[in-house]
């Protein structure tokens, strides 16, 4: 990941959670305003929304603390989740077979830029 210096991201790794779950709700929020991302995550009804909400709280707060950047004027520039390990676990079947159960995960990603910058 090539970033530029006025770039700043936050990564949850490891969410129990399927990427393709992850990402219809990273589509949205990609390329609005903080404050416009909080809204929307607010109201969409995923559950998706809870650590994309919590992360994105992390990437603007690590903006602000590490770079001095102020949270009004930064917008999200690249949000993307990738499959992680999958949880493998068996459940008892006819016979005494077992068949495996794939619980998948994701690693979340999301850089913030300051708006001025986005364009």
């Amino acid at each position: 990941m090539q970033l530029s210096d006025n770039e700043v991201y936050a990564v949850a790794k490891h969410v129990r959670m399927s990427a393709h779950k992850v990402r219809r709700v990273l589509d949205r929020i990609r390329g609005c305003s903080y404050r416009d991302a909080l809204m929307m995550l607010e109201f969409m009804p995923y559950r998706a929304c809870e650590p994309v909400t919590k992360l994105l709280r992390s990437a603007v707060a690590n903006a602000e603390h590490n770079n001095g950047m102020d949270r009004a004027s930064l917008t999200i520039s690249q949000a993307y989740a990738d499959m992680g390990t999958s949880l493998r676990r068996y459940r008892p079947r006819a016979q005494g077979r077992a068949y495996q159960i794939r619980k998948p995960t994701c690693h979340i990603t999301i850089v913030v830029k300051p708006l001025e910058e986005a364009q």
